[in-house]
């Protein structure tokens, strides 16, 4: 009851606050160089989450000029091995399974008891969950501690990046299940690739404090107006090889990956609550 009651008072509390000005002043706030801001924040972090510094590139927390800096580490060569399998279509990212499945027509599911549309998610309509309906889908959510770099599942070609202005509710269990269409209100990322499988959307969708993400060959990526628009996609052609960097999160958040029907096929047991890391297997071709 209390945690009920605690859910409903969070989800609240969020429909009251100037979401991206918050999102603005952590922005500022963990871009900091100042030395005693950036080590009482890195401070603070590593006493309250299990982040693993052994495997990063810089394992000494001195090495960071910002907070951001340390919360986009990279990990350091071979700290996680790609499945060998050439039909293995990898994990994108570090962090834990929110859902997983298939879409019922255009339909992903959020939470139990809750549905959105595909098209929404990638900022458009039908023409953009066409390709999709019917496949697979697996929604995964990164903690604050997680490593927040976003690979590729697959070998592919970009066919479109699209920036979806919209809200920065947490992303978290318990927004999830009291915001329906939580992934289609927030502010997101969906880039769509053309891959040997069939099309291929992984959408990094933002969060309460994350007001930017960043793809591997456009940079950072930050709310201009409040209309959709494309990034570059074309210009030069675009082709980022297996397991390689698509973008990275600048604070935690959640990453929805949709494969088209006939493609690849989730492995067994990916059901909420798992822990998922970058390069495993999460799907065979077929």
């Amino acid at each position: 009851m209390r945690r009920a009651f605690a859910d409903r008072a969070f989800i609240g509390l969020q429909h009251l606050l100037p979401q991206h000005l918050l999102s603005r002043l952590v922005r500022v706030v963990t871009r900091s160089r100042i030395g005693l801001l950036r080590t009482a924040l890195i401070g603070a972090f590593r006493r309250h989450y299990p982040v693993d510094l052994a495997e990063a590139v810089h394992a000494d927390p001195s090495a960071y000029h910002s907070f951001n800096e340390f919360f986009t580490r990279r990990l350091r060569p071979g700290a996680r091995p790609a499945d060998p399998d050439p039909c293995a279509a990898l994990c994108p990212v570090d962090g834990v399974v929110s859902q997983a499945g298939t879409l019922d027509g255009d339909q992903l599911v959020q939470a139990k008891g809750i549905r959105y549309a595909a098209g929404s998610l990638l900022g458009g309509g039908a023409a953009e969950a066409a390709p999709f309906m019917g496949g697979s889908f697996a929604t995964l959510y990164l903690a604050p501690h997680n490593y927040h770099r976003i690979h590729m599942p697959l070998a592919g070609t970009l066919v479109r990046a699209r920036f979806v202005p919209g809200n920065l509710y947490s992303v978290n269990a318990a927004t999830a299940a009291g915001v329906p269409g939580l992934f289609t209100r927030n502010e997101r990322i969906a880039c769509v690739f053309d891959t040997a499988a069939g099309p291929m959307a992984v959408v990094l969708v933002g969060a309460l404090f994350v007001g930017s993400m960043s793809l591997s060959w456009c940079g950072e990526v930050t709310s201009r107006d409040r209309a959709p628009r494309d990034l570059p996609a074309q210009d030069p052609l675009i082709a980022l090889e297996r397991g390689a960097e698509l973008g990275c999160f600048n604070m935690g958040s959640t990453v929805v990956l949709m494969f088209a029907p006939g493609g690849p096929r989730l492995v067994d047991g990916l059901l909420p609550g798992r822990a998922v890391r970058v390069g495993e297997r999460i799907a065979t071709l077929p």
